[in-house]
């Protein structure tokens, strides 16, 4: 049996995982320095979990699961592992290393700062993927001082600067966090004989000929979310996975205008088009020129 809990403040979390009680009710950290593994899933059975607030866990993961949406993570070395505020997440029977460091941030805690929207639109946070970020020793490091320092000034009496000097560490982090994830895409891009951008245009092609091809059916069969999609093919091609499918329906399109006398309405619709004004709109905007004047120009 699954227990499931959404989880609204910090004091909740903190009891539930038989942690001290936080010293703020808005931001804490949680430190476990042991020479054994350490269970982080208390409950006896898996729990569905999710809550309000962003978390920044800094760890190594030695034994059992962690699920984020419909995929596991897979740790082999340090992971940072991001998540956003209502996400769910499933854990059974997880152990760390000696180590293990999370970050709560409540949402109330950023509003009016110079890094929400920095939050709000890193895309690694609501990545349901099979591995969360793999972290070099040198990686893990230096990722650690900004914890240390993080958790220093979390345990000071807080003063006028506290905040200030804490918002600036996140920023800190999360610019590293995106550093690190663009060097992970890279060398996945260098390392894998089958790319991301190979497995993503091999599932265009199986598309329906009359169907257009969506970022999240995509993604779905390639087992990743439409945000790691596209921020993956965003560093292997210079496209996002939307961009690709639009490149890849125009490539289509001047093949069709190209090999047939057929009307532009006609199609549109082959590709699957409900509006012929919207695909024309989109040929121009890709080729520069509307769909009659490129088999215009091209066939004279």
């Amino acid at each position: 049996m699954t227990q499931k809990k959404h989880i609204s403040n910090l004091h909740e979390f903190h009891g539930l995982f038989n942690l001290p009680a936080p010293e703020h009710p808005l931001f804490s950290i949680s430190h476990i320095e042991t020479d054994t593994t350490n269970p982080i899933n208390c409950p006896d059975v898996p729990l569905v979990l999710s809550t309000d607030f962003y978390s920044i866990s800094l760890k190594q993961i030695i034994e059992g699961e962690i699920h984020y949406g419909r995929t596991k993570y897979d740790f082999k070395n340090g992971s940072l592992i991001c998540i956003a505020p209502r996400q769910e997440v499933v854990t059974k029977d997880v152990k760390t290393k000696s180590s293990a460091r999370t970050i709560l941030i409540h949402e109330d805690f950023l509003r009016g700062t110079n890094v929400q929207s920095a939050f709000e639109e890193a895309t690694y946070f609501t990545y349901a993927v099979n591995e969360a970020l793999h972290l070099s020793p040198s990686e893990e490091t230096l990722l650690k001082t900004i914890f240390d320092t993080l958790e220093q000034e979390y345990r000071l009496n807080h003063d006028a600067f506290s905040k200030d000097i804490m918002i600036s560490q996140l920023k800190t982090l999360l610019t590293y966090a995106e550093r690190f994830y663009q060097r992970q895409f890279q060398q996945r891009m260098e390392s894998h004989e089958s790319t991301l951008k190979q497995r993503f245009s091999a599932a265009l092609k199986n598309t329906l000929s009359d169907q257009i091809p969506s970022v999240e059916k995509i993604a779905s069969e390639l087992n990743v979310t439409a945000r790691y999609l596209s921020d993956a093919l965003k560093v292997e091609t210079g496209h996002t996975a939307l961009e690709n499918i639009h490149l890849y329906q125009i490539e289509r399109a001047k093949n069709m205008l190209l090999g047939s006398d057929d009307s532009v309405s006609v199609i549109a619709y082959a590709l699957g088009f409900e509006y012929p004004q919207y695909f024309s709109r989109l040929f121009k905007k890709k080729v520069g020129m509307t769909p009659s004047e490129f088999r215009e120009q091209t066939r004279h």
